[in-house]
């Protein structure tokens, strides 16, 4: 279902209510210390969306790493509680021109995690990024990489990590400390396939870039989008990883 347009804005209209489950503040810790490393040590991060033009701040940097690797971590438990052998997420520090090709293999399939605020209602994919036949383009040319994957995820975060980081301390003990001293929770608020992905990209499910999300967001790059009320339940896709 695409969304409803009216001019240059566009409204979600399939939601899907957040059911939160509680986080481990182990993984706290240890999406933390990989964030960090990425934003302030030795990793790269893209300072930029594709195809946008906004700089990222080593802050937004750090804030996007660390909900991308936290949203990895609770997958992977959660397949692994449900009887499902996948790899554990990469930890691995990359420098430029170097990047881990997929988030989780699970029973041989690829799955790509993307991580979103509790309130958000889409799954965002930067258009840049994929052709139309549902490949990942920065992998395509890069031998032994995965070009493209079998199912698409959103798991959504409370409390919003930007709005905890509104007020920055460069100290790490301190933004350690801060991101402990909340109760995190989390959903998985649905799946889709590589098909969907190649059915939204032909028929235009998308995101223009300058366009303002429900009215206000404004989008600096094309993104294709799935809502999250026409994802499926996860309950469905750990049946189907367990076969």
């Amino acid at each position: 279902m695409k969304l409803r347009q009216e001019n240059n804005k566009y409204y979600v209209t399939s939601k899907a209510v957040f059911e939160a489950k509680s986080v481990d503040s182990s993984y706290l810790s240890k999406a933390f210390e990989f964030a960090f490393e990425m934003a302030f040590g030795r990793g790269h991060h893209r300072n930029h969306r594709s195809g946008g033009k906004i700089q990222r701040s080593e802050k937004e940097i750090f804030v996007n790493a660390f909900q991308g690797k936290l949203a990895e971590v609770l997958l992977y438990n959660c397949l692994v509680e449900n009887g499902i052998k996948c790899n554990e997420p990469d930890f691995n520090i990359y420098g430029k021109g170097k990047w881990d090709d997929v988030d989780i293999e699970a029973n041989g399939k690829l799955l790509c995690i993307k991580s979103a605020a509790f309130f958000s209602n889409l799954l965002l994919l930067e258009a840049k990024d994929w052709d139309n036949e549902g490949k990942y383009i920065p992998n395509c040319g890069i031998p032994y990489a995965h070009q493209a994957y079998d199912y698409f995820l959103l798991i959504r975060v409370k409390p919003d990590i930007k709005s905890i980081f509104q007020d920055w301390e460069d100290d790490k003990t301190i933004i350690l400390s801060k991101i402990l001293s909340f109760k995190f929770y989390y959903d998985i608020a649905g799946w889709c396939t590589i098909n969907t992905l190649i059915y939204i990209i032909k028929n235009e499910y998308y995101l223009p870039k300058h366009s303002l999300l429900n009215g206000k967001v404004l989008m600096d790059a094309h993104n294709y989008y799935i809502q999250a009320g026409n994802l499926k339940n996860i309950d469905e896709l750990i049946e189907k990883l367990k076969m």
